[in-house]
């Protein structure tokens, strides 16, 4: 029993994996394929070819991301998004909507920004006890201000969905900067904890505990 047991999750572990990857590509082609409603029925490639090929709205999708970004970054295209982001904010709702995924978006998606690129070890959610979080803001202006401390602003992920968590503030001297990438400490997250990124360091004298050989 135990070695079928055994072979069963050796199994799982082969093609667990492989499921979920490609049902989840499955779906982003297929919610991309849904922008070529955009273009006019009789220049759609189903009634062109007479038949439908997956994946042409993924070409789509790029080709207008790329028009965007390249329109949007001479002079006309930067006086048409100012004319269109002045419109958005004077609309009550839409602009809070608005504002917050443009803000988010830029710290993302910005090379420039160092929101993300930190993985930082704090004790959370008491002393004693560690949790794993990214890096999104150094600058803080009035809360640095009044608590007199250089303070950094940290996102703890949940575990096994990190899209959701906290975000707590944390003084500089209480954090611990890890060596691991976003990436890596991603899927030690999503793992809830099982997977491990192998961690090399030459000297491991300043440590309180040796490091096992991994």
């Amino acid at each position: 029993m135990k070695k079928l047991r055994r072979y069963l999750v050796a199994g799982v572990l082969v093609w667990a994996p492989l499921a979920v990857t490609f049902l989840l590509l499955r779906i982003a082609v297929n919610l991309m394929d849904k922008t070529l409603a955009v273009l006019p029925q009789q220049y759609q490639p189903d009634e062109l070819l007479g038949f439908h090929i997956p994946g042409l709205g993924v070409i789509l999708t790029f080709l207008v991301l790329f028009i965007t970004g390249m329109l949007a970054a001479n002079f006309v295209g930067r006086y048409v998004v100012g004319g269109w982001e002045s419109l958005m904010d004077r609309i009550p709702v839409v602009r809070s909507v608005y504002s917050a995924a443009k803000n988010f978006a830029e710290i993302v998606f910005s090379d420039s920004s160092e929101s993300f690129k930190k993985v930082l070890l704090i004790e959370y959610p008491r002393k004693g006890l560690y949790s794993l979080a990214f890096q999104t803001s150094s600058e803080l202006g009035e809360v640095q201000g009044r608590t007199g401390e250089d303070i950094v602003c940290c996102f703890v992920p949940t575990t096994p969905n990190p899209t959701s968590g906290i975000v707590i503030m944390v003084p500089r001297k209480d954090i611990t900067v890890l060596d691991m990438d976003v990436d890596e400490a991603l899927k030690m997250i999503i793992s809830l904890g099982v997977v491990v990124p192998t961690w090399r360091k030459e000297q491991t004298a300043e440590l309180p505990f040796d490091i096992p050989e991994q």
